[in-house]
Formats: C-alpha cells, structure tokens, sequence
C-alpha cells in the first residue's frame, strides 16, 4: 500500500530513509528537517507499507520527491531520496513507489522524472530498478566539494 506521508506522520519515514541516508541518527530532527525546512520548499514524501501495517507502522520503502522549474528542462519531477529497509528489498515496493510518483506527475501535467544515483558497486540493483522503469543516464552529475 503506497500512501503520502503527511505530518504528524513523518517519522514514519525514518526507518526507510536511514537505509539509504546513513548520516541520519534522530527521527524527531529528521521530521523537523523535513517537515520546517524541506516541505516548505516543495518536498513531499511517499511511503510504501506493508498490507499488515497497523495505524502507527513504519513504511518499508520511502519517496522523497518535489516539483522544479528550470530553463533545461522546464517544469519537471525530481526524486531526492528512494530507499527500502534491507529486510524488504526485492518485494515491490520501490516499484510501486515509482509509479505512483509517476502518476502524480503525470496529474500535475509534467512528464519528466528526474532522480540521481550514485555509481558505487551497491547500487546496481538500484540501477537495474531505474532501467526496468524506462529511466536512461542522461549526464554526469559533478560535485565540487571545499
């Protein structure tokens, strides 16, 4: 089941989005992130829960998405952050969180999907996920870093 995950709800999402961004060790700041400083400016999250899940579960597979406008590419979708816990990889639910972004964009007029991904050796089932939704790699992203 693929439902928007809307405050009070965001911590939530905690679970999932630390499967894939590491860095983050406290569910109250990751919702505060998100819901003051991230929603604001357009960001929105998707989740992906089990056909068990009690009112209170934790998703087992997130979508952090949000709409853009720019002179490349005119109004677009972007993806921020997909992410599974390891126990439910492989089940069809970033799949389905992929479509269900793709049909949001889709009823807000846009037909682009955006996302990066990063080229560690891990990330191939990631990769092989984006290929099977019809996504193809169309530039480098750079990074300059102090």
């Amino acid at each position: 089941m693929v439902l928007e995950i809307l405050p009070p709800d965001t911590p939530l999402a905690f679970r999932a989005m630390r499967a894939l961004r590491g860095h983050l060790t406290d569910p109250a700041a990751f919702a505060t992130q998100v819901d003051e400083v991230q929603r604001p400016q357009g960001y929105r999250l998707l989740g992906a829960f089990t056909e068990k899940r009690s009112e209170r579960a934790d998703a087992v597979a997130v979508l952090g998405f949000r709409f853009a406008t720019n002179l490349a590419w005119g109004r677009f979708c972007y993806v921020d952050d997909l992410s599974t816990v390891p126990e439910a990889r492989g089940e069809g639910h970033a799949t389905a969180l992929l479509e269900r972004v793709h049909e949001i964009a889709a009823d807000e007029g846009v037909s682009m999907v955006h996302l990066d991904s990063g080229v560690q050796p891990e990330r191939a089932a990631a990769h092989g996920l984006y290929f099977s939704q019809r996504y193809r790699i169309a530039s480098y992203h750079f990074v300059r870093e102090p």
